[in-house]
C-alpha cells in the first residue's frame, strides 16, 4: 500500500471518532512525520505509542484524544497485528508472571527512581486511585482511600495485617498510626524498601522484599492494593490459595485492583515493552472463578471513574515537578510517561477500565457484611 493509502484509512478512523488531522480541538492530532500513518496502521497500539514518544505526533490534550478514539472503539477496526499477537502469544504459552520472574516489574518499573514518584505522588506516596468522594485535592483523595480501606477491613487495635504490593508503605504507615495495627508489608522493589523504611520509621510496619508465593504464616487481616495487575492470569489460583492459608477464618482480605471489562490474557504491547513488563488486568470472571471454594465475596465497589481525576492530578504533579528531576531522565522518557499517564486517564474516562475493591472473607461473615462507602 502507499502512503497516501495509509494516510486515508487512518483519517477515516479517526474522522469516525470525532478526530481531525491537524484540526483545531483539543483532541485533534497534528502530525509532525508522514511515516506516522503505516506506523500506527501495522503496529497499532505500540505503534501509536511509540510514535508519540518519537515526536512524530502530538495532541493538545492526548487524554481526550485516547478517550474518543476508545469511545469509539477504533482499537476493534484495526486488526490483530505481529507485535500484539507476539505478546499474546507469550502470555499463552509461558508464565509471564512465575516466581522467578516476579522481580521484573520492580526492577523495570518501581525502582525507576523515587525521586520520580515522589515528585509525581500525594504527600503519603499512594500510587493507586484515590477515593474523590468529598474530596477536593490528591492528599484528600488519597487519605479517604486509605480511611475507606482501613474501615471496610474493620480493623480493630492490635491486629496483624498483611499488605502484598505495600509500595512505599502508605497504607501500613495509615493503619499503624491511626488503627493500632501491626503491618507486614511485602514488595519485590528495593527501591520501595529503602524508602519505606524510613517513612514507616518508628511505627510497627515491617517491609520484607520478597514474592507473595513465600508468605506461609497467619494474619487477621489481608490487604493487597494496586499490586495484583502485575499476578498473571495463570497464577490467579495461587494468589488465592496464599491469601486463604496466610488469613485467619475469621479474617478479611481486601483486594483494590484495576480491572478489565472483558476478560483477557496479556496487556497491550506498548504497556508490556515500557511500561509494566508482564503485568494484565484481571475480568470480573477472571476473579470470580478464582475464587470459588475458597473465599466468600462480600462487598465488590467499582469507583473507577477516580481513576482519570487521579491520573491526572499525577499528571499535574509530573509536569510541575520535571524540572527538579529532569537531571535524572531524557526527554524521550519525559515524552513516554506524559503518554502513560494521560492515555491511562483517558482509557478511565472512556470506562474501558475499571477500580475494584472486593471484600472476602472465608467462611462468610456471621449476620451479614455492612459495606462503608
Amino acid at each position: 500500500m502507499q502512503a497516501a493509502g495509509y494516510k486515508k484509512i487512518v483519517s477515516g478512523l479517526l474522522s469516525s471518532a470525532g478526530i481531525e488531522i491537524n484540526g483545531s480541538q483539543p483532541w485533534d492530532i497534528h502530525i509532525h512525520n508522514e511515516k506516522f500513518y503505516k506506523r500506527v496502521l501495522t503496529q497499532g497500539e505500540l505503534g501509536l505509542g511509540e510514535s508519540y514518544m518519537d515526536g512524530w505526533w502530538d495532541a493538545e490534550k492526548p487524554d481526550e484524544f485516547i478517550y474518543k478514539v476508545l469511545s469509539s472503539h477504533l482499537e476493534k477496526k484495526i486488526k490483530l497485528n505481529i507485535p500484539l499477537f507476539m505478546v499474546y502469544l507469550r502470555s499463552i504459552v509461558f508464565n509471564m508472571q512465575s516466581k522467578t520472574r516476579a522481580f521484573i516489574v520492580g526492577e523495570k518499573h518501581y525502582d525507576l527512581g523515587n525521586d520520580l514518584f515522589t515528585h509525581m505522588l500525594d504527600k503519603r506516596m499512594n500510587y493507586s486511585c484515590g477515593y474523590w468522594k468529598d474530596a477536593a485535592t490528591l492528599d484528600e483523595a488519597q487519605e479517604n482511600k486509605l480511611d475507606l480501606i482501613c474501615k471496610k477491613l474493620q480493623l480493630k487495635e492490635g491486629m496483624r495485617v498483611l499488605d502484598i504490593g505495600c509500595g512505599w508503605g502508605a497504607f501500613g504507615k495509615y493503619a499503624a498510626e491511626n488503627y493500632g495495627v501491626n503491618v507486614v508489608g511485602i514488595t519485590v522493589s528495593k527501591e520501595q524498601v529503602a524508602l519505606g523504611k524510613e517513612l514507616c520509621k518508628g511505627l510497627p510496619v515491617e517491609f520484607r522484599l520478597t514474592d507473595y508465593r513465600t508468605i506461609n504464616e497467619k494474619f487477621d487481616r489481608i490487604v493487597s492494593v494496586g499490586m495484583f495487575e502485575h499476578v498473571g492470569y495463570k497464577n490467579y489460583k495461587t494468589f488465592f490459595q496464599v491469601a486463604h492459608k496466610a488469613l485467619k477464618d475469621d479474617g478479611l482480605f481486601l483486594l483494590h485492583t484495576i480491572g478489565s471489562n472483558v476478560t483477557t490474557h496479556s496487556t497491550d504491547a506498548w504497556t508490556h515493552k515500557y511500561i509494566f513488563p508482564n503485568g494484565m488486568l484481571p475480568s470480573i470472571a477472571q476473579i470470580g472463578r478464582n475464587i470459588e471454594k475458597l473465599f466468600v465475596m462480600e462487598d465488590w465497589h467499582n469507583f473507577g471513574a477516580d481513576y482519570d481525576k487521579t491520573l491526572m492530578a499525577w499528571h499535574e504533579n509530573f509536569i510541575n515537578n520535571w524540572d527538579k528531576i529532569k537531571s535524572n531522565y531524557d526527554d524521550k522518557f519525559y515524552r513516554m510517561w506524559k503518554y502513560f499517564l494521560l492515555s491511562c486517564a483517558g482509557a478511565f474516562r472512556a470506562r474501558k477500565n475499571q477500580l475494584w475493591q472486593i471484600v472476602l472473607s472465608k467462611n462468610g461473615v456471621r449476620g451479614g457484611y455492612f459495606s462503608i462507602r
